[in-house]
């Protein structure tokens, strides 16, 4: 277990195979597994067959320019229109009737939206907003729930070539002030507020606090968009505040989408986490529709004409803009929109909605699915789940037993997973299986899509050995990459491409498995050096879930006086488990680990907890465990979705301290 070369300390998992099916395979829209090797022949001209599928006003000449990296433009001398694509395109296909969206309301309100009628209320929208002098190149920050007016303000905006900004309706007025300031908007599109756990969030009170005055300094924002959603008392200031619903009557459905240049930008989003100024990711428009598209369509195996597709992220994150809004859209899609969160009015409502509407597609995330564990399996069978055909993972790496709870339970046993790695920054997919190719991994994201090319290296930038674990590297430019970090390029560079020069590092650990396949080992910030061996969090995480009576664990390293750091974990026992209790589950799952990866990995703690810190989003806030770990002050809690949740932590460690 020496660390000679910086690599990653990675310990070998006994993992079964499930290959695709016979039927699956024969149904597969890709099922030649030749289609890696001639991408890997020629990256440039796969990426530019996948962007020929896209609509072009005046199609691309060259595919990559790389002649300024990491600067690059992708089929920059073409012009297209994204909503076009998304939308226009579709009905003069003859697609117009084809359901766009099947809206669900957490009250139970719902809506169904064809594409024609989504068209036609994004050219009002688009209509609306050019009244309001928006054009191309303006910023327009969004800050609404997941509705329909938000995929639409999206849309309305990419048609007139401005650039959104959607900042996630859980962020507080500060962060919104922040995203607000730095990309310069002059519009904010909001709700009044939005339905959350049976509850109303006030989205435009926040709106206004971060509107604020602070210091005397006026934001650069002139109006205020509100769509009426809830119906809660809000104040409209005169002459910045307008109601969507009273400004779009005046305006029609007939708007000509223009073309814009391929590098055109389309949106900038800002990275969740962030210290200090906000990190503004810029996306721009052909090389990024290319991919998200391709991946929306290859990796589920979409069907459009047939497939009910579903994923759970808000709009709030890179996984809605991608695989919401512009990836689906773009393939002609029908897709479930949910306002809610998956226990309202009860844990049933997620398999109620897909036995609704028949969803032949799960996307979601890890979180969600160990959630779902938690409360057990016998909530979810009390629906019907066959239309299920496929289901995806994403946001961080699964643990082998959530996949297989999720393949056994929601995907009857039969259904792949694709479990899929990529990045705010990647913009699109990078790793993942293909459902109709690939022998699948539990908790592997196994091979880099066609197109891609991906190393696991050390340090040094060194290729590792198969069987070793290392550092996540890009090798070569993709056609969604960022393109730089809004108004810092000098910290765009700084951040991706000093350590590696021409390769984009991605800030995570990663193995090698024997056969080449790729286990994501979570952040490298979350690598412990544990007695001089880099450990992974992930890794033991993993083991730790592992156990029967585990439902979910986070692990921290904390300073220790002997090793440097130690391991810390907080478990979250199954709720049905009366084998263990809290008492003994430290003793017990300590042991656990030492056995599943060696005794170098065995937590110094592990402290049993009712929940875990997490964002509205679903991610672990391991820093705040980290904090109290170290015996420190817990830093802000605002971003997460329950901030009492720290507090119970740290008096449940002070006491079971106290007691020893």
């Amino acid at each position: 277990m020496t660390d000679q070369h910086g690599t990653i300390d990675s310990h070998p998992l006994d993992t079964e195979t499930y290959p695709p099916s016979a039927e699956f395979a024969a149904q597969a829209s890709l099922n030649d597994s030749s289609v890696y090797w001639r991408a890997a022949e020629d990256p440039e001209n796969y990426w530019a067959q996948e962007a020929r599928k896209l609509q072009w006003s005046r199609p691309f000449t060259e595919t990559l320019d790389w002649s300024n990296p990491p600067f690059a433009k992708w089929f920059a001398d073409g012009t297209l229109n994204v909503a076009a694509n998304c939308l226009d395109r579709h009905l003069a296909a003859g697609l117009g009737d084809r359901v766009a969206i099947h809206f669900e309301g957490e009250p139970g309100d719902t809506r169904t939206i064809t594409y024609a009628e989504l068209t036609h209320e994004v050219k009002r929208a688009a209509n609306m907003l050019t009244s309001l002098g928006v054009k191309q190149g303006d910023r327009v920050a969004i800050y609404m729930p997941m509705i329909p007016e938000a995929i639409v303000s999206m849309l309305a905006v990419a048609r007139l070539g401005a650039i959104h900004s959607v900042v996630f309706g859980g962020f507080s007025a500060e962060s919104l002030r922040a995203r607000i300031d730095d990309a310069q908007a002059e519009l904010v599109i909001t709700a009044d507020g939005g339905n959350r756990k049976g509850r109303v969030s006030a989205l435009k009170p926040t709106v206004d606090d971060a509107l604020a005055l602070q210091n005397g300094t006026e934001l650069s924002v002139k109006r205020v968009l509100v769509v009426q959603r809830t119906g809660n008392d809000i104040s409209m200031q005169e002459g910045r505040d307008l109601w969507w619903h009273e400004e779009i009557t005046s305006y029609d459905g007939e708007h000509t989408a223009q073309a814009f240049p391929a590098e055109n930008p389309l949106f900038i989003l800002y990275t969740s986490g962030t210290t200090g100024r906000p990190k503004g990711i810029l996306h721009t428009s052909g090389g990024y529709l290319t991919q998200a598209s391709s991946t929306h369509r290859n990796v589920f195996d979409l069907k459009p004409e047939t497939d009910v597709y579903w994923c759970t992220a808000d709009i709030g994150w890179i996984t809605g803009h991608s695989y919401v809004v512009y990836g689906p859209l773009a393939n002609g899609a029908t897709q479930v929109v949910y306002e809610g969160t998956p226990e309202t009015p009860d844990w049933g409502r997620w398999w109620q909605i897909i036995e609704k509407y028949g969803v032949t597609i799960l996307y979601t995330a890890p979180t969600a699915i160990r959630a779902c564990m938690k409360v057990g399996r016998q909530v979810p069978e009390q629906h019907d789940l066959s239309s299920i055909r496929v289901l995806g993972s994403v946001g961080e790496p699964i643990n082998p037993e959530a996949w297989r709870w999720y393949r056994d339970v929601i995907g009857a046993g039969t259904a792949p997973i694709v479990d899929t790695w990529w990045q705010t920054e990647t913009g699109a997919m990078m790793i993942s299986p293909l459902p109709g190719l690939t022998t699948l991994k539990p908790g592997s994201a196994q091979v880099p899509l066609p197109g891609i090319s991906i190393a696991v290296v050390d340090d040094e930038g060194n290729a590792v050995d198969r069987g070793q674990g290392g550092l996540l590297v890009v090798q070569r430019p993709w056609p969604s990459m960022v393109r730089t970090i809004w108004g810092d390029p000098d910290r765009f560079v700084e951040t991706y491409w000093e350590k590696f020069g021409d390769q984009y590092f991605a800030g995570d650990g990663a193995r090698l498995d024997e056969d080449g396949d790729i286990w994501l080992l979570g952040r490298v910030d979350d690598v412990m050096n544990v007695s001089g061996h880099r450990l992974s969090t992930t890794e033991i995480e993993s083991a730790l879930v592992g156990h029967h009576a585990v439902a979910e664990a986070a692990v921290v390293g904390a300073s220790d006086e002997t090793t440097g750091q130690a391991v810390v974990a907080f478990v979250i026992l199954k709720s049905q488990q009366h084998l263990l209790t809290p008492e003994e589950a430290e003793q017990e799952l300590r042991g656990h680990v030492a056995q599943a990866i060696g005794a170098i990995a065995r937590p110094r703690q592990v402290f049993v907890v009712n929940e875990l810190p997490k964002t509205r989003s679903g991610k672990i806030m391991r820093r705040l465990l980290r904090d109290a770990a170290e015996g420190r002050e817990i830093g802000d809690t605002t971003t997460l979705a329950d901030t009492a949740v720290m507090q119970t932590i740290s008096l449940r460690m002070r006491s079971d301290q106290g007691a020893k």
